[in-house]
């Protein structure tokens, strides 16, 4: 099986210009669409940040402490670009979080890479300073190139997650199930780095198709949603 690289890689050589994710947030009326080609920048450029500003390499352990957001996605393919273990265990070897983790992470960033994101539209930087020690994504990420190519590239035998390989991450359907069919687009509220959500993201890509994700979502307004998108399944 491809690793999650080759397969990124070669929906973009067939396809560049297709959605992947499309992000919503009911709460702020934020909405942002990546193409295949958007979103394989961000992650060469979060992939950069976790190799050249983290310093983590192949191997070690990544904690995606996000809620649902487009953001996720990226740090996902990132992680597993360089070969990285997205775990949830309370001790990685680094940690992406968001406004609501700088409580729990911050203390400990002096011992490890801790890694901020903002949520705020289009990636942008936080308002106030940051605890010491921790990194603003929203600012370091800019700097970085806009390809990566991985010195040390993982195979399908690296570990993706805490119990699956990159192999394995192609059988990762349990949150999908069988509705969504080669080239569909998949609306969701399920936090896609996290290990039930997980199916949400790689699905849809391993299929060709799109995510639809939708944060802080109004039941009345997901049935407008999954129209005005043209989803074709639900998780």
């Amino acid at each position: 099986m491809p690793t999650f690289a080759e397969t990124l890689g070669a929906h973009l050589r067939r396809d560049p210009g297709r959605p992947l994710v499309t992000f919503y947030d009911h709460a702020t009326g934020e909405r942002v669409e990546l193409s295949l080609t958007t979103y394989a920048n961000w992650v060469a450029k979060a992939s950069s940040l976790l190799v050249d500003v983290a310093d983590l390499e192949r191997g070690m352990s990544l904690r995606i402490d996000l809620p649902p957001h487009w953001l996720s996605t990226v740090f996902l393919g990132a992680a597993w670009t360089v070969g990285l273990r997205v775990t949830t265990s309370d001790e990685p070897d680094a940690v992406v979080c968001g406004p609501d983790g700088l409580a729990d992470w911050a203390p400990g960033a002096r011992a490890l890479p801790v890694l901020a994101c903002s949520l705020r539209p289009l990636g942008v930087r936080f308002a106030e300073p940051l605890p010491a020690g921790v990194l603003d994504v929203g600012v370091e990420i800019w700097s970085q190139p806009d390809g990566f190519t991985a010195w040390d590239p993982p195979t399908g035998d690296d570990l993706a997650t805490d119990a699956l390989t990159q192999d394995g991450l192609h059988d990762l359907t349990a949150a999908v199930g069988s509705a969504l069919t080669d080239g569909g687009r998949l609306l969701s509220v399920a936090d896609p780095a996290s290990p039930p959500g997980m199916a949400t993201f790689t699905e849809p890509l391993r299929r060709g198709g799109s995510l639809v994700l939708v944060r802080n979502p109004d039941p009345d307004r997901l049935d407008d949603v999954f129209d005005a998108e043209r989803a074709t399944a639900r998780a």
